[in-house]
């Protein structure tokens, strides 16, 4: 009866750790294995009290307009979208297109329709990418608050499937 129940333990406890090291895995992979691109990105705050010293950040293309989707359907809250990318001779993407379905090549985001619950007038759309909040030390989140006034580059990599992480946030050298 004691082996079963520590055997039961054991593997619960294994369970959980094969869970979490996946969903770390998975979180890192962009990083590891994507495509590194350069967004224009604009500074919303600089630090939180509850979260520490970090950078929000939005993009061009934080919100979408109802009327870049083809088909004309209300989205919903949480549905997936992606926003396809194409570089500029500033060397800066830009958006070149949106979706509903994941486009077979390129280089695309795939991000979350989010706050329609407040809003139901369905003629933008709010996304999240997962690259909207850069965590710094303090001395790093103090100077990006100062150099990044103007607008900033955001370094983002970007796996096959959409996902996107941000690795690193600099003042924009053209402004």
């Amino acid at each position: 009866m004691k082996s079963t129940i520590t055997s039961g333990l054991i593997a619960a406890i294994a369970l959980q750790f094969v869970i979490l090291t996946g969903m770390y895995l998975s979180a890192q992979m962009p990083l590891w294995t994507g495509e590194e691109i350069r967004l224009k990105t604009i500074p919303v705050d600089p630090r939180s009290l509850f979260r520490g010293n970090y950078a929000r950040l939005e993009y061009d293309f934080s919100q979408l307009d109802a009327s870049m989707f083809a088909d004309g359907k209300k989205l919903r809250e949480g549905e997936v979208v992606y926003v396809q990318l194409q570089p500029k001779k500033s060397g800066l993407h830009e958006v070149s297109g949106v979706s509903l379905k994941k486009p077979d090549e390129g280089v695309f985001l795939r991000g979350r329709v989010t706050g329609t619950w407040w809003r139901d007038t369905g003629s933008s759309y709010r996304i999240k990418y997962g690259i909207e909040a850069f965590f710094a030390p303090k001395e790093k989140a103090l100077g990006l608050e100062s150099d990044l006034r103007n607008g900033g580059v955001a370094e983002v990599m970007v796996s096959g499937g959409g996902r996107a992480r941000l690795k690193n946030v600099v003042a924009d050298a053209a402004e």
